[in-house]
This record gives structure tokens, C-alpha cells and sequence, in this order.
């Protein structure tokens, strides 16, 4: 078990501003993104930040079985980190949890992948615009555009439901390829009508992924490394694919019994990302300065395209979003669930703090959990986003 809280790191300090525009152009000449200076806070502040997280985590997560990491930031600045647990409860304690230990962080990988489409269209090489059938011709269903998968409007079926009536072997790990295949071969039907409304799907981000593939000429993996991974010093955070889970951590139920892998194991790019919390924190901070995607492309993925019901949730471009008008803030979030693995990811950029919590031991709780730590920082309200991914 590890407790620091007067980590400070030197990335940068303030958060982009939420823009309504809905579309950015194809931007060729990327200019040196500029990393703003850090804006150190005082022992006595980081205590009380310090101290204020800690009574919630213990009388809200700690006090229960608790196996994972939790990181809490203000302005760049680490004011609680915590690690409890092990990555495989058949080891006996022998692999206790630490900074460097990589969990799969599920749904909330989805913003990485997100970023690596509009990477690509930052740099010209596609337009979200663009109907997925220009790249794959046989595929079934016209009007599904790609900025359509990414704000999980297209109306596709979910792979995880149609692969189970199938009868597919469940033994037999899918690949992004087979989803793509099983789409043209089978033509599962539709949920809806293109960009009608939404609906969390995540055979998108399977699709997405396989696009970033044809585009870019790399596997999907090595884009992620050698795009952000690397550059940005995210050295414990890579993307697995099919049968590629022996070695890595494990995920596990609430009394201590293994989570069973099956099929749908298999595809990356709806999950299959693994990360640290400080990894997710230089994640975060890398975005708030530019150096992920230039500022329009980021005002873009942070507009919310689903305004059919009024509400304060929505989803932008690989991310969800909250809205409190009342208080005028916002929360720029992606959360994760896979089997027992949970994550939660919460950016407040009015207050500049960032919640990091994951898990590998089934455990709905950390939602919740997360939410109550938003109001360390400021004043939400709004129902806690209990599990949705």
C-alpha cells in the first residue's frame, strides 16, 4: 500500500474552455503545442485537498474490499494516490498493486481512441465526415458516417449481443476483423436509422480502431505507442488484441473468483487499453496542453451531439460530458467496465482537478465514489453515473 500527496508533477496547469462549435477543418500544419507552467499549490492547500479525499475514500471505498489505485489531481499537482490489493488474488498478496502496475481500463480507453481518429483528420489523412463504406466498400449500412461511430449515433448493433445469438464459440476470441466481416456477412439489423439518436455501442469503436488501421498503414497498437504512447512518456500504458491476455493483469469478481474470458475479449478499440493513474494523468494533462490534438479539434470532441432529451449528460466525440447550468461547470469523463475491471476517468475544468479510480476486482461502487470527490473541488449536483461506461 502506497500514500503520497505532495507529489507534484511538472505538466501543465489549466484546462481547455468548452467550445459549441461542431466541427473544426482538416488542420495539415500542427504548430508546437505550447505547455503552460505549473501553478504549484501550498503544502497547506495540498493537505487539506489531501486530507478531505482521504475521509472519502475511507468512509465511501477503503473500508470495503477494495483492489485498485486511486489518483486525485489538483492543477497538475498529485494530492492523493493510493494503491490497495493485488493483481491476481491466486498469488496470494505475492503482486501487491503499485504505480507502474497496468489495468485495463475498459470504455475509458475509448478516448485514446478517439484521439487517434482525430489525429488523423487534424492531419488530412481522413474526414469524419466521410461515410464508412468509402473504406470498407462492402460494408452494409449507408449513412453511417465516421464522426457517427465516434459520438455513438450510427445505430449499429452491438457486437457483444449479436456474436451471443449467433452462437458464435465462445471459446474462440474475436478479432476487430471478424466484427467488421460478421457486419457485411451477416447484416445484423440496425437499432436505429443513422445519426437518429443515441445509443453506446461498442462496435463503433471496434470499426474505429480498423479505420485508424487502413489509414495510418500500422496495426493499432503500434499507432497508440508510437503516437502517443512514447511521445508522451505514457510508459505503462499499451493495447492488447486477441489471446494476448496471459501475462497481463486479471480481472476478478467480488468473492475473490476469476472473471472467465470469452469472444468477445478478443477486439481493441472499444477496450483492450491499459494504463496507469499516472499514465491517465499525463493523459490528461498532455490534452489540456495541446499536445494530444490542437484546440479545436479538442472543442469539437467536447460539443454534445445528443440533444434530442434535455439533461445534463450527453457525449461529444469519444467523450461524456456533464453539464450543470445552475453552477456553471462541466465534467469532461469517460468511465470503463469489462468484466471485473471498473475505471472512472473525471476532468473538471473549472476547477482543474482530475479523479482517477480503477479497479480490477468488480466493484460498481468507484462511480459513486468519484462523483462525491467532484465536490472537493466545487459545487455539482446531478445523479452519479453508476457503472455507465
Amino acid at each position: 500500500m502506497k500514500n503520497s500527496y505532495l507529489s507534484i508533477l511538472l505538466l501543465a496547469a489549466f484546462c481547455s474552455c468548452h467550445s459549441q462549435k461542431a466541427d473544426v477543418p482538416q488542420l495539415k500544419d500542427e504548430p508546437a503545442p505550447v505547455v503552460t507552467q505549473v501553478k504549484p499549490l501550498p503544502p497547506s492547500e495540498l493537505k487539506k485537498y489531501h486530507d478531505t479525499v482521504e475521509d472519502i475514500m475511507q468512509r465511501n471505498l477503503l473500508r470495503g474490499s477494495f483492489n485498485g489505485a486511486i489518483l486525485v489531481a489538483k492543477n497538475g499537482n498529485v494530492v492523493y494516490e493510493h494503491y490497495a490489493g493485488v493483481m491476481d488474488p491466486r498469488l496470494k498478496g505475492k503482486d501487491s498493486l503499485s504505480a507502474e502496475t497496468s489495468f485495463q481500463i475498459a470504455s475509458t480507453g475509448k478516448t485514446m481512441t478517439s484521439a487517434a481518429v482525430l489525429k488523423l483528420w487534424e492531419q488530412g489523412k481522413l474526414n469524419i465526415n466521410d461515410e464508412v463504406t468509402k473504406y470498407f466498400p462492402g460494408f452494409p449500412y449507408p449513412g453511417v458516417t465516421i464522426k457517427t461511430l465516434l459520438n455513438h449515433r450510427s445505430g449499429l448493433p452491438n457486437y457483444l449481443y449479436y456474436f451471443e445469438k449467433a452462437k458464435w464459440n465462445r471459446q474462440q476470441q474475436v478479432t476487430n476483423t471478424d466484427v467488421l466481416n460478421s457486419l457485411i456477412q451477416w447484416q445484423p439489423p440496425k437499432s436505429a436509422a443513422a445519426d437518429k439518436r443515441f445509443q453506446y455501442c461498442n462496435t463503433n469503436y471496434v470499426l474505429l480502431a480498423l479505420i485508424v488501421e487502413k489509414v495510418s498503414g500500422q496495426a493499432f497498437p503500434d499507432f497508440m505507442k508510437k503516437t502517443f504512447f512514447e511521445p508522451l512518456g505514457m510508459n505503462h500504458s499499451f493495447v492488447i488484441g486477441p489471446n494476448q491476455q496471459p501475462g497481463h493483469m486479471v480481472s476478478f469478481q467480488g468473492n475473490n473468483a476469476l472473471w472467465a474470458l470469452d469472444f468477445s475479449d478478443g477486439p481493441y478499440g472499444d477496450k483492450n487499453i491499459y494504463s496507469t493513474p499516472r499514465d491517465l494523468l499525463t493523459w490528461d494533462r498532455a490534452l489540456t496542453d495541446g499536445r494530444v490534438l490542437q484546440k479545436a479539434t479538442l472543442d469539437s470532441a467536447y460539443t454534445p451531439y445528443s440533444n434530442e432529451k434535455p439533461g445534463v449528460h450527453n457525449y461529444g466525440l469519444g467523450w461524456r460530458l456533464l453539464f450543470f447550468p445552475e453552477q456553471s461547470k462541466e465534467v469532461i469523463y469517460h468511465n470503463g467496465h469489462w468484466h471485473g475491471f471498473h475505471s472512472a476517468f473525471s476532468r473538471l475544468p473549472n476547477e482543474d482537478a482530475t479523479i482517477i479510480i480503477l479497479t480490477n476486482k468488480h466493484n460498481n461502487l468507484i462511480y459513486t465514489v468519484a462523483k462525491k470527490v467532484y465536490e472537493v473541488f466545487g459545487r455539482y449536483n446531478g445523479k452519479p453515473e453508476d457503472g455507465e461506461e
